[in-house]
């Protein structure tokens, strides 16, 4: 027994010193960064945490389409919703000045699509007036929020649909996350505590598929590598202030396991090349540890 007591407590110690090893090289990222960082780390097999500033509430942008579309696809399992279903969507419905692929598509509106292709908008390509068409049809931003907040999910608040932003550059801070809470939504969501299996299955998919912010998380991954994520941006102000640049997603190892990580940045005079370049830089940190 006095020698497993003692294996265990080696192989503590050297988890402990690689953990205080990756510690050091995303200070190092980070040193002299003007901006504010969130990062959080959790495997999700092997229950490895993380956190730097983990507890902040930073501002979600984009990030809360992958929770939108939770509460659209739970109300799919509750069988008041159906993939295939047509939405009729007005020309008026495509807002201009404003991130839009269905808009660039079909300019004159006046088109029906299924929730399937809106919901692959939404998330895939972060399109703005698909966020709002699907939080039109569910009831707006409470019903994420209830839904969030029925499964456990704390320090997430969901108050304005992206029309709403648009019209003011601080109302972004009212839909917030923290980092932590990035990582366990994501934990609840590859456990199958938030949807069905099926649903679960089918927004991991999407997700593998997301091809904006290919410059953060992903960037500097092996190719092919399976990243289920969702990203955000803000864009800067008038000042050259970044309010957010933002991803978060569930990475698969070579062996299988898998682990969730959540880089949130705010309130950055960085350049938006310099605050991609830390959420890559983190996420190549982060697989390099997870593959020691």
């Amino acid at each position: 027994m006095k020698k497993f007591g003692l294996l265990f407590l080696l192989i503590s110690i050297f988890a402990w010193a690689q953990q205080s090893v990756l510690e050091q090289k995303i200070n190092a990222v980070l040193k002299d960064k003007k901006a504010t960082v969130g990062i959080s780390v959790l495997g999700l097999e092997n229950g490895f945490q993380y956190s730097r500033n983990g507890d902040k509430k930073l501002p979600m942008q984009s990030v809360f389409k992958f929770h939108i579309a939770c509460a659209v696809l739970d109300l799919v399992d509750k069988g008041k919703l159906t993939l295939d279903q047509k939405i009729f969507i007005k020309k008026e419905d495509l807002l201009e000045n404003t991130w839009s692929p269905i808009r660039n598509a079909y300019p004159n509106g006046n088109i029906e699509l299924t929730l399937n292709e809106i919901i692959d908008y939404t998330v895939a390509l972060s399109d703005n007036n698909g966020c709002d068409i699907l939080l039109r049809l569910i009831g707006g931003t409470e019903t994420v929020q209830k839904y969030m907040t029925s499964k456990g999910v704390k320090d997430f608040q969901i108050k304005y649909n992206e029309e709403e932003m648009h019209k003011g550059w601080n109302i972004q801070y009212e839909n917030f996350t923290t980092a932590n809470s990035g990582v366990q939504v994501l934990k609840k969501f590859y456990e199958g505590k938030l949807l069905s299996k099926r649903s679960t299955d089918y927004l991991m998919k999407i997700m593998w598929g997301t091809k904006t912010g290919l410059n953060k998380i992903v960037e500097q991954l092996p190719e092919n590598t399976p990243v289920a994520h969702k990203t955000g941006s803000s864009g800067k102000n008038k000042d050259g202030l970044t309010g957010a640049e933002n991803d978060i997603g569930i990475v698969t190892l070579p062996n299988g396991k898998h682990y969730a990580l959540a880089v949130l940045i705010s309130n950055s005079t960085e350049t938006e090349a310099v605050n991609c370049k830390i959420i890559s830089d983190v996420s190549k940190l982060v697989w390099d540890y997870f593959n020691k």
